[in-house]
């Protein structure tokens, strides 16, 4: 969603930098047992950091908009996020525009109220509504299908009942098509504003 956003953005002549949080010890995936997956989903309703690299001195400056874009974890901003924000977030977002950009299976609002809460007190304001894709297949498949893909047990004969139920995991081809036209939309107003 992210890549389709940022080349609508392009599309209209806008200049993208991107810095990608790279942890310094990833969780496995997928996961070993369904013991570490319920172990990994307490840490993360409990807001517990992912430690992430040094970012690049490039995302330093003055920018039109900072985006913040990363999954919705046990109804939180992830891991990489919080720890961005903790140790980066004053340096690189205070003073800026941000927009929070959220992949979410369904439960997005508290992330966002919470990445709204820690941007505020960062020096950042956030002045567009966040820009949020849900995952689009419908409860329990989502949720189950989450579930059998974290522990990499996804079903994969294409004409199971399962699949289709639940067709995959994550977003599909019209949600990327939306994302293109908002990073469009929003290279548009940028442009208008320049």
């Amino acid at each position: 969603m992210l890549n389709k956003f940022v080349e609508g953005l392009e599309s209209e002549g806008v200049v993208v930098i991107s810095q990608c949080l790279v942890p310094v010890s990833p969780y496995e995936f997928p996961f070993r047992s369904y013991g570490r997956l319920i172990k990994v989903t307490l840490e993360t309703f409990f807001l517990l950091r992912s430690r992430i690299e040094v970012i690049d001195k490039k995302c330093y400056g003055d920018w039109d908009r900072v985006i913040i874009a990363g999954p919705t974890w046990s109804y939180h901003a992830s891991g990489p996020v919080l720890d961005f924000l903790d140790r980066f977030g004053k340096n690189v977002c205070g003073g800026q525009h941000v927009i929070p950009f959220i992949s979410s299976r369904a439960y997005w609002r508290l992330h966002y109220l919470g990445l709204k809460w820690r941007l505020k007190r960062c020096g950042a304001s956030v002045v567009e509504k966040p820009v949020v894709f849900t995952h689009p297949t419908r409860e329990p498949w989502r949720t189950i299908g989450l579930i059998m893909q974290m522990r990499g047990k996804m079903v994969r004969k294409e004409n199971s009942w399962f699949r289709k139920k639940y067709p995959g995991f994550g977003h599909n081809r019209e949600q990327g098509n939306v994302a293109l036209e908002k990073g469009r939309e929003l290279g548009r107003t940028l442009n208008e504003s320049a």
